[in-house]
C-alpha cells in the first residue's frame, strides 16, 4: 500500500498507509496521504481519491507513532543537514572570539620580536662603539647606566611583594643611594680603585639610615648595601677591565693596522680586547641559550626562571666558549686556546649568575620586567643583569692571566 506524507517543506514523501492503521488486516486501496505537522501532535487530513470519486474524511488528530518518526527522520535529510548547518554556524560564532584573541597575540608577539631585534642591535652599536672609545666616555656610560639599574632596583625593593616580609628603605635613601652608585664609577677610574667609593658609601648610607625618623630596621640596612655592592660596586670591575688595564696586546693583526688618528698600535690593550671578548661572549651565550631553549628545551633548569632549561643552558655554554676561542684567535688574546676555554666558562657562568639573581629578586617583586624603558626588553636592568658578575671575572682572569705572562 502506497501513500505519501507532506511535511513541511511540501515534499511528498512515500509512506506505508498501514503503518498508520488501527488494524492493519483491513485492506487499504492507493490512496494520498496529506500529513502536515504543527506540534508534537500530529493533524490528519485524509482524501481517498478513487477512480470515480474522491470521498472526504473528517479531521482526526493521532499521536505520532515511532514508525512514522523513523519514516520522517529518512525522508528529509535536507531537514537534518540544515540543522547541523545551523549548529556548525554557531559553533564558528562562538569560536570568532577565541581566534581573534589569537591573531591579535600573535602580532604582539611579532610586533614584540621585531621591537627586540631592532633596539637590540641598536643597543648592540652603541655599545661596541663605546667600548672602542674607552676613557671618559664608556665610563660615563656605565654610570648612567648603573644610576638607572639602581633606580629600577630599589623600585623592586620597595614593591609589594618584597615589602610583604621586610620594611623597605625610606625613599629619600633610595635616591641617595642611587646617586652614589652613578658616582663610583667615576671615582673609581678618577682613583684607580674602588676601595675609596665603597668605603665613603657605605658611610653615608648607614648615616642616613640611622638619622631617619622612626627606627632603623636591619632589613632596610641589608637591602640597602646589597643594592651598593649589587649596582656599584660590581659595575665598577668594567671600569678596572677597560680602562685599567693598558698593557697592549702583541701579535695582533689589527693593531698593526690601526690608523694612526684613531691612536695607533698603542690603542688595542688588554683591557680593550678582554671587554670586547667578555661582551661578545655574553650576548652569545644569551642568544644561544634562547634559540636552544625554543628548539630542544624540555628540562627545567631551575625553579627561580622556569623558562630557562638545562638544553639551553647547554647549547648557551657552546656558543659562548665558541665565540672566546674565535676571538682569541682574531686578537691573539688569550694566546692558549685553553686560556680562552677558561675565560668562556667565566663569561658563561658569570652571566647566568647575574641573569638568575635578577631573576629572583623579580620573583619576589612579582613582576615581569624591571621596568619599560627599552620597547621590547623591559627596563635597564633586565638587559645589564648577565653583565654584572661577570666584570668582577673578567677582570680577574685579564689581571691574573697578565701577572702570569709578565713573569
Amino acid at each position: 500500500m502506497a501513500s505519501f506524507v507532506k511535511i513541511d517543506r511540501y515534499n511528498l514523501i512515500p509512506l506505508s498507509v498501514t503503518s498508520l492503521c488501527v488494524c492493519p488486516c483491513r485492506p487499504f486501496p492507493q490512496k494520498t496521504l496529506t500529513f502536515a505537522q504543527r506540534s508534537p501532535e500530529v493533524k490528519l487530513n485524509l482524501v481517498l481519491h478513487g477512480s470515480a470519486s474522491a470521498f472526504p474524511v473528517r479531521l482526526t488528530r493521532i499521536y505520532i507513532d515511532r514508525r512514522v518518526v523513523a519514516g520522517v527522520a529518512r525522508a528529509e535529510p535536507e531537514s537534518l543537514d540544515e540543522i547541523n548547518a545551523k549548529e556548525e554556524a554557531d559553533k564558528g560564532d562562538d569560536m570568532l572570539p577565541t581566534m581573534k584573541d589569537s591573531l591579535s597575540e600573535q602580532r604582539h608577539k611579532s610586533s614584540q620580536l621585531r621591537k627586540r631585534i631592532v633596539f637590540g642591535l641598536g643597543i648592540g652599536f652603541s655599545v661596541g662603539a663605546i667600548v672602542l672609545a674607552g676613557g671618559w666616555v664608556f665610563t660615563v656610560a656605565v654610570a648612567a647606566a648603573v644610576f638607572l639599574c639602581a633606580r629600577e632596583y630599589f623600585e623592586l625593593v620597595r614593591s609589594r611583594g618584597i615589602t610583604a616580609g621586610m620594611t623597605p628603605p625610606p625613599r629619600y635613601v633610595s635616591r641617595v643611594c642611587s646617586l652614589i652608585c652613578a658616582l663610583m664609577p667615576i671615582l673609581t677610574l678618577y682613583f684607580g680603585n674602588i676601595d675609596v667609593s665603597v668605603t665613603s658609601a657605605a658611610f653615608v648610607v648607614v648615616l642616613a639610615l640611622l638619622l631617619q625618623r622612626g627606627n632603623p630596621r636591619f632589613a632596610q640596612l641589608s637591602s640597602t648595601m646589597f643594592g651598593l655592592f649589587y649596582c656599584g660596586y660590581l659595575p665598577c670591575f668594567w671600569v678596572k677591565l677597560r680602562c685599567g688595564l693598558a698593557a697592549p696586546v702583541l701579535n695582533t693583526k689589527i693593531r698593526a693596522e690601526w690608523p694612526i688618528l684613531l691612536g695607533g698600535q698603542a690603542y688595542w690593550t688588554v683591557g680593550l680586547v678582554a671587554t670586547l671578548i667578555s661582551f661578545s661572549s655574553i650576548i652569545a651565550a644569551d642568544t644561544y641559550a634562547f634559540l636552544g631553549g625554543k628548539a630542544i628545551g624540555r628540562t627545567p633548569l631551575t625553579n627561580i626562571s622556569p623558562k630557562k632549561t638545562w638544553e639551553g643552558a647547554i647549547v648557551g655554554l657552546g656558543g659562548c666558549i665558541a665565540t672566546s676561542v674565535v676571538l682569541s684567535k682574531i686578537f691573539s688574546w688569550p694566546a692558549s686556546w685553553p686560556s680562552a676555554v677558561a675565560f668562556g666558562l667565566l663569561n658563561f657562568f658569570g652571566s647566568i649568575f647575574g641573569d638568575l639573581t635578577e631573576s629572583m629578586i623579580k620573583r619576589d617583586a612579582g613582576v615581569k620586567d624591571s621596568g619599560s624603558l627599552i620597547p621590547g626588553h623591559g627596563g635597564i636592568l633586565d638587559r645589564v643583569d648577565s653583565y654584572i658578575f661577570t666584570g668582577a671575572l673578567a677582570h680577574s682572569f685579564a689581571k691574573i692571566l697578565s701577572l702570569l705572562y709578565r713573569v
